[in-house]
């Protein structure tokens, strides 16, 4: 057997479950391996910057501007694209640990890569009953060409359900194999300013206390699969931590998921009521059912005031408060969700609670 189609799949699988949230702009599909990558993204930056004091454009009567001066113009979106190469550089460092991971996990059981994924991962994934095929394509009946029937369709739905398993699956996984080989990542992180802190507004519904050490602003999309993914982590965190952190949820709803806004200004409406964090849970369990008429049946489900939310849902008062979140997260980098920032430092994505509490147990540290 060759190593190309189980590097590729290898590649993929990987490229899969280091996926973790949903991004303003879909990333083309490639088959280029993660590990290939790697030293192309390492390169990114390399070059020598000029001194502070190199000029750096003159003009009328002997007048400049200086390195300094440019940087310090444009300091705010410098400080997001340095988060940005951090976490792109920490994707490639965990694609290059996992994969030679598994490299070595199939050779300690003297089989192939391709036997090792398939035993750990394909095995695993049950097929798809039945009701959940037909619940998919009942959902997704305007979506699908004119005529389209069950049976035509059925082939293509049991591939998406059966992928989705297998992105969670590899996810465990290979997370697994982190966690048995105490993998230490020491890669440094972008140097945070002390004002940063302050960058990301913690206005919006939350829980826990104002004065938590910790506060964790969440930027989060409730038609975003990753975002539902994210919050298994997010509440291991507030049972872990308990009064010590408070977490703050903002909206950030994507273009492309045409449910997103109005399941966000929702979420609002029910706040009005003291009912966020039921219409937060029910929102994201029911991802489906995110159209106006669900959104004022989970309202009633929940036991609000359908007059008031509905009238609140239909006249899109809770718009602009949407639009102002996003306009914050846009301005700190946020390019996807979901998105956290604990004590001002970015977390991208639905990363599992280790990534959580490495840097929580760091600020709690930081504020004896």
């Amino acid at each position: 057997m060759s190593m190309r189609p189980t590097r590729l799949a290898l590649a993929a699988l990987l490229a899969a479950s280091l996926t973790v949230g949903c991004n303003k702009e879909k990333a083309p599909a490639t088959t280029q391996e993660p590990a290939a990558q790697a030293p192309a993204q390492a390169q990114a930056g390399s070059a020598t910057e000029p001194a502070p004091d190199t000029v750096v454009a003159t003009f009328g009567s002997g007048q400049k501007v200086t390195f300094a001066e440019l940087n310090e113009r444009i300091k705010e979106p410098l400080a997001n694209l340095d988060k940005q190469k951090f976490q792109l550089r920490k994707r490639g460092l965990e694609g290059l640990v996992t994969e030679r991971l598994v490299k070595d996990e199939a050779a300690k059981r003297k089989i192939t890569e391709d036997q090792l994924l398939k035993a750990e991962i394909d095995d695993k994934i049950p097929a798809p009953p039945e009701e959940k095929i037909k619940e998919v394509f009942e959902g997704a009946k305007g979506q699908l060409p004119p005529g389209a029937t069950y049976e035509q369709m059925k082939p293509q739905i049991v591939d998406f359900l059966s992928g989705q398993q297998k992105q969670e699956a590899a996810q465990k996984f290979f997370e697994s194999l982190r966690q048995g080989a105490n993998v230490e990542y020491k890669l440094p992180e972008p140097p945070r300013a002390p004002a940063e802190r302050k960058q990301v507004a913690a206005t919006g519904p939350s829980k826990g206390p104002e004065g938590a050490p910790v506060t964790i602003v969440e930027f989060s999309d409730f038609e975003c699969p990753f975002c539902s993914r994210a919050i298994g982590a997010v509440d291991e965190v507030t049972k872990t931590y308990g009064d010590k952190v408070r977490v703050v949820f903002r909206q950030f709803p994507l273009d492309f998921h045409k449910n997103a806004q109005k399941s966000a200004e929702a979420s609002l409406c029910a706040n009005d009521q003291g009912k966020f964090w039921e219409m937060h849970d029910t929102l994201f369990a029911n991802q489906k059912a995110l159209g106006v008429e669900d959104l004022k049946k989970h309202a009633a489900t929940l036991k609000l005031d359908t007059k008031k939310f509905n009238a609140c849902l239909d006249s899109g008062e809770k718009a602009a408060i949407v639009k102002a979140d996003m306009a914050d997260g846009s301005k700190v980098g946020v390019t996807g969700t979901p998105a956290f920032f604990i004590n001002g430092i970015m977390l991208s994505g639905a990363q599992p609670f280790s990534e959580f509490k490495s840097i929580i147990d760091d600020e709690l540290k930081g504020a004896k």
